[in-house]
């Protein structure tokens, strides 16, 4: 399996942990409100990338590499508010604040690459 499928099949793999996430948060009007935010954002970094890797530019590449790390960036705050609110145990939700945490980095560090390469490159090139 090429590195870009595991990449996508881990950030497949980390949206259905959101859509677990969601469903065991309390039922009342705050839960609902975090339970939209964080589905909406930490499921969109999949498609995000799905879309990154069939980019019709190198700049339309990290246009949408962008995109996805903007939306992870939005997960791992919604993440904390859950945690520090209490709505869900902290141990619970520390793989999953952790694997955010990594999935940011390996977002941004593929931005700076794909912007340091030559602009004759293409993105699946990298």
């Amino acid at each position: 399996m090429a590195r870009g499928d595991d990449l996508e099949e881990r950030l497949i793999e980390f949206g259905v942990r959101i859509i677990h996430v969601t469903n065991h948060l309390p039922k009342n009007r705050a839960g609902r409100h975090l339970a939209d935010q964080i589905l909406r954002c930490g499921t969109a970094p999949a498609a995000q990338y799905a879309e990154a890797r069939a980019a019709e530019s190198r700049r339309d590449f990290v246009h949408k590499l962008k995109i996805g790390l903007k939306e992870l960036n939005e997960t791992r705050i919604w993440l904390n508010m859950i945690v520090r609110s209490q709505m869900l145990p902290a141990p619970r939700l520390q793989e999953l604040c952790l694997e955010c945490e990594e999935l940011c980095r390996i977002f941004g560090a593929s931005i700076r690459t794909v912007a340091s390469t030559t602009p004759e490159s293409h993105p699946r090139d990298t």
